[in-house]
């Protein structure tokens, strides 16, 4: 993995370690993906990188393929989730962008109707 200076352990490492409990509906070498503990619609899943990224703002010009790859995985999120009518995939990055976890991660909504704008 990739160097991302040495960021503090997040909620999400614990995830990752397993050395907390949570809903895991897909993982592979590069990411995971579980259902937020504190859903915002009826299906809210987060898709995390393994490597502990801070914020989108940090990634590198070469993460091209990891970033890819979580997308992919959420669209197959998505679909595992009979989220055919639509969904919404959302990063927040940093204190303006209401980032609560300081380790990437990729929303995926749905199960609802969406409303815009959103914030």
């Amino acid at each position: 993995f990739k160097e991302y200076g040495s960021p503090a352990p997040t909620i999400f490492s614990k995830v990752i370690d397993k050395s907390i409990p949570a809903d895991i509906i897909y993982e592979d070498t590069k990411c995971l993906a579980f259902r937020d503990i504190s859903p915002q619609a009826p299906v809210h899943v987060l898709v995390i990188p393994k490597v502990p990224i801070p914020r989108i703002s940090e990634v590198k010009d070469d993460d091209t393929e990891l970033l890819g790859h979580l997308l992919i995985v959420a669209k197959n999120v998505a679909k595992k989730e009979s989220l055919q009518e639509g969904y919404r995939i959302v990063i927040n990055d940093g204190k303006h962008g209401a980032q609560s976890v300081y380790h990437l991660h990729i929303h995926v909504l749905g199960g609802r109707q969406m409303t815009w704008p959103p914030g």
